[in-house]
């Protein structure tokens, strides 16, 4: 199953049995074990003016929506959400080089025009980016 090139949720064969000895790999993967690939959602350029999905299938059937391409977010203030046009990524919690590659992740703060915001959710599952403002 090494074709699939993602990662695999499960228990790992390296590590020893309760006695010290090396737990014996008895099976393949199953591709139902076998996760995805990391979806990384972007900055839209300046010429795009709307969020860029896809769909992909899931186990048993599913369809799901991604994001590929992020132009707007969906910021909570007191009066509710509102739609914001995203500037920039300022910083992200992940990774210091996902905020110069302009990637959007979980934690990430971006400039918009209501300010800083920091995202709640994940926008490589939700299809969508939902963001909070930061400092207040």
């Amino acid at each position: 199953m090494s074709q699939f090139g993602v990662q695999l949720h499960r228990k790992s064969h390296t590590k020893k049995v309760g006695n010290g000895k090396k737990k014996i790999k008895f099976r393949d993967k199953k591709r139902s074990e076998i996760g995805n690939y990391f979806v990384s959602t972007k900055l839209a350029d300046v010429k795009e003016d709307k969020n860029k999905v896809k769909t992909v299938r899931r186990r048993g059937g599913r369809r799901s929506v991604v994001l590929k391409h992020a132009a707007y977010a969906n910021v909570l203030t007191k009066e509710g959400y509102k739609k914001v046009k995203i500037k920039g990524v300022l910083e992200s919690k992940d990774n210091k080089n996902f905020a110069r590659q302009n990637i959007i992740t979980k934690g990430t703060i971006l400039n918009t025009e209501l300010g800083k915001v920091e995202v709640i959710n994940r926008p490589g599952r939700d299809g969508s980016i939902n963001a909070k403002l930061v400092g207040a």
